[in-house]
């Protein structure tokens, strides 16, 4: 099974790459961020792609994000829903309930939540990317106490540690690095929560998701790794893959792409 998730800066821009990759990729679950388009603004081959239920959360020009699920992984429409604490169309999640996770044909036994996320930038309000990974956190801790297995997946705007960020480009109390902002991220990984990529690669320090639009940065592979898919430690355990394909589109992120065996 693939999960993959992409902050594909434009979706409109990014249509056919994003149909291509699709069709060449095959993930399972996708998860979109900054989408920058409400559904009306769509063209129809993004509102009804084969093979997927989808649930599109945009307002024009900013932000927005999206979940495309496959119908092999769901026998029918997923609850679709976005938290109470969402706001400029930041978070998008599905319950699954009968869902084959495990390729035998047989329904999974417990729910499972699917979450694609945007966390603020914070250059414009840094406070808001505050209180909004304070939420995320306890949605995480809801979602636990509930004992829903989580998929949650997107860009968190933040680096993890300096090595995950290439040398060049660390600065002094930069946003996105700074320790109030990484110890939220690390408290959500208490919430029986895995950071696959990392776990899976631990010794990379060329391991980057985003790259800065200038100066033939992406070429480089100068860059942060700020894109994450992260999923309950049971699911978590059956990673056996973790890839960032940095040379998809022609977004400044490239889609993280993550294989679960299926057992």
């Amino acid at each position: 099974m693939k999960v993959a998730t992409w902050n594909v800066n434009g979706l409109r821009a990014r249509q056919g790459q994003l149909l291509d990759w699709l069709a060449a990729e095959k993930p399972d679950v996708v998860c979109l961020q900054e989408i920058k388009a409400s559904i009306d603004q769509l063209p129809f081959e993004l509102r009804d792609i084969e093979g997927y239920w989808h649930f599109w959360h945009g307002e024009k020009g900013y932000s927005g994000v999206g979940l495309l699920i496959a119908k092999s992984l769901s026998p029918s429409v997923p609850a679709f829903y976005h938290p109470a604490f969402d706001f400029e169309q930041r978070i998008v999640c599905a319950n699954l309930t009968g869902a084959d996770l495990t390729g035998g044909g047989e329904p999974s036994g417990s729910p499972v939540t699917l979450t694609s996320v945007y966390v603020p930038n914070g250059g414009k309000d840094y406070n808001a990317k505050l209180r909004f990974l304070e939420a995320l956190d306890s949605w995480a801790v809801d979602a636990a106490r509930d004992r829903r297995s989580v998929i949650l997946s997107g860009d968190l705007n933040v680096a993890r540690s300096d090595r995950d960020i290439h040398p060049k480009e660390r600065k002094p109390n930069q946003i996105g690095a700074r320790p109030d902002e990484r110890a939220l991220v690390e408290r959500l990984l208490t919430r029986d929560l895995v950071d696959i990529g990392r776990t899976l690669d631990p010794d990379n320090d060329n391991l980057f998701t985003w790259w800065a639009p200038w100066r033939g940065l992406k070429a480089r592979n100068v860059g942060w790794r700020i894109d994450y898919v992260l999923a309950s430690s049971a699911l978590a355990a059956r990673a056996s893959a973790s890839v960032v394909q940095r040379e998809v589109g022609t977004s400044d992120h490239g889609p993280v792409v993550v294989t679960l065996d299926r057992i």
